[in-house]
């Protein structure tokens, strides 16, 4: 690592927080300098909570210059004091949620862009309960940014080692053994499946094989190598159209499932046994069916507000409460704790579990739609089909917009001004407005989403219906209130 903090232009960028921490391009407005900046808040905030004896996690992805980058936060800490565990390799994000339980830290920077393109990096920081840091506590850490390096406290890493400020650790076995205690692995063992895990050039790679590793089932791992530059899709997001090489796979190979993990391993997509994607909406509804049918378990369940209805009409159906929040693990993981839900999760294929951390796990998420599958004899398809007898077809798409940063206030002035009697032909009932505008619709037209980014010029329409046909009817309406055109 270059150890010298520059006063360049970089120096005074802004940083600001979305859903998830911070993310940016690398060596535009990511660099060593602006990292060093994002570090210093987060160190300050540490000490004005009291959490800074307790010390830190670091770790870091696949993405270009992680390792350097996550030294350089390592640096920043041991000059503010902190003690930091750092990992030794490239690491899932659930499982530094998880070192920072096991290890009993105040909390965890992972150095990860998630599912975001190849040249993207990002300051991901996670509570003492491993999860996700609420919105207000953010707002503290990006408030405490210093505008300048002048102001960033640091030590070269061989000295911070040296003084024993910063020590290197591996928490997978003790991850992998907790993750064994929540699922009947010997079952999923003795299946027989043959399996198609993609772990989308990520950190995900190499993680179902040491679960699975002398069993009866056959596991083919694809793009488990580390490539930064993620090549065959647009990002590592688990969704269509970055899933092809998993669904050729799947059909080359006569396997019975396709796992896919994203960037940092913390969200699954799921590929049935004929090649078909199973979306977020329907494995979120299946998790939680597991829960309640398959393991018989009682408790809350957690989703955003963009994720799927088919969890109430389960919490109805065994009984259980449903909470629904604003978009982001930074709303779900507190709640998840206050109010001790057995699942919560979100839109983008991230779903947490009690008993593990208030975290998003791809690989446990796996993991359980696998236990799902032996448990019941079920492919996916016919899963999709036995959840659809109990609550319904429901059907789900969304479409992003980029629009000119200067057109936004118009944007928000026509949705937030809009009070339509009714969106591609169903009435519309009630507006929800906590996170976004949610058109809760009548005559089963189910519901449509509208929401702006936090941190880029973007807008995002979803849809969930009942009714197949209208799925992009729905959308398109959504996207004529909001006066933007549908991406070509």
């Amino acid at each position: 690592t270059n150890n010298s903090l520059d006063t360049t232009m970089s120096n005074h960028k802004e940083i600001r927080f979305g859903t998830d921490g911070w993310r940016g391009r690398i060596a535009d407005d990511y660099t060593f300098d602006t990292l060093s900046r994002a570090a210093q808040g987060y160190a300050s905030y540490l000490h004005a909570i009291g959490a800074a004896d307790k010390g830190i996690v670091v770790g870091y992805d696949n993405r270009f210059l992680g390792q350097e980058f996550a030294h350089r936060v390592a640096e920043v800490m041991a000059g503010n004091g902190i003690r930091v565990l750092c990992t030794e390799r490239p690491t899932p994000t659930p499982v530094i949620a998880f070192a920072i339980l096991h290890l009993k830290t105040g909390g965890a920077v992972n150095v990860t862009a998630s599912h975001n393109p190849p040249a993207d990096s990002g300051f991901k920081i996670r509570a003492d309960y491993g999860g996700a840091v609420a919105q207000e506590d953010l707002a503290t850490v990006e408030a405490n940014i210093p505008a300048s390096t002048d102001d960033v406290k640091h030590m070269p890493l061989d000295e911070a080692i040296a003084s024993g400020l910063v020590e290197f650790i591996d928490v997978g076995d003790a991850y992998l053994e907790a993750l064994a205690a929540l699922v009947d692995l010997e079952a999923i063992r003795n299946s027989g499946f043959r399996i198609v895990v993609d772990p989308m050039w990520g950190v995900g790679a190499g993680w179902f094989p040491r679960l699975l590793e002398g069993s009866s089932v056959e596991l083919h791992e694809v793009q488990a190598v580390r490539n930064p530059a993620f090549p065959n899709m647009e990002r590592p997001e688990p969704i269509p159209p970055n899933i092809s090489a998993c669904q050729e796979a799947v059909k080359a190979l006569d396997a019975h499932v396709g796992i896919l993990t994203d960037g940092d391993a913390d969200r699954v997509g799921i590929v049935a046994e004929d090649g078909t994607f199973v979306n977020q909406l329907q494995v979120y509804a299946l998790l939680a069916y597991y829960l309640l049918e398959s393991r018989g378990e009682r408790g809350p369940i957690v989703k955003t507000l963009s994720t799927t209805s088919m969890l109430e009409k389960l919490g109805e159906r065994y009984g259980v409460d449903v909470h629904e929040t604003g978009v982001g693990f930074k709303y779900v993981a507190p709640k998840m704790v206050e109010t001790g839900a057995m699942i919560g999760g979100e839109e983008s294929g991230g779903y947490a579990f009690k008993g593990h951390v208030a975290e998003r796990d791809g690989i446990l998420a796996g993991l359980m739609f696998l236990d799902l599958m032996s448990r019941t004899g079920k492919t996916p398809t016919e899963l999709l089909d036995t959840i659809f007898e109990l609550v319904g077809e429901h059907y789900y798409d969304r479409v992003d917009v980029h629009y000119p940063a200067a057109e936004r206030a118009d944007i928000l002035e026509r949705v937030r001004s809009a009070r339509p009697d009714a969106l591609a032909g169903f009435p519309v009932e009630r507006i929800d407005t906590t996170d976004g505008w949610k058109f809760h619709l009548g005559d089963g037209g189910g519901w449509l989403l509208i929401r702006f980014s936090g941190t880029e010029p973007v807008i995002r329409v979803y849809t969930e219906t009942m009714r197949e046909g209208a799925v992009q009817a729905l959308l398109q309406a959504g996207l004529d209130l909001a006066g933007v055109e549908r991406p070509a």
